[in-house]
């Protein structure tokens, strides 16, 4: 079992975080339908932070601008790969 006393997602901030973006009524950033405020963890359409630069590749988790809203099944169907990919094109 790993240790996550130092992971900023088991603390008071991230909860705040979590509850702020939940309040702002959001669309999921990936199928784009809404997310239902209600719906709690482990429902598949429960509200989840996605991490633009995932925790494990030095994304901060606490920092709004590295967060977007989801639901919890899009955002474990992305993974850990970063949203955007350093070889696309932005037109």
């Amino acid at each position: 079992m790993s240790d996550r006393r130092g992971d900023p997602r088991n603390g008071r901030p991230y909860r705040r975080l979590i509850a702020t973006m939940r309040a702002m009524g959001a669309s999921c950033v990936h199928c784009r339908q809404p997310i239902d405020p209600a719906l709690r963890s482990p429902h598949p359409l429960s509200f989840t932070i996605e991490h633009v630069v995932p925790i494990s590749q030095g994304g901060l988790a606490l920092n709004p601008a590295n967060c977007l809203p989801a639901h919890r099944r899009c955002n474990e169907k992305r993974g850990v790969k970063p949203m955007f990919s350093p070889h696309s094109r932005i037109w």
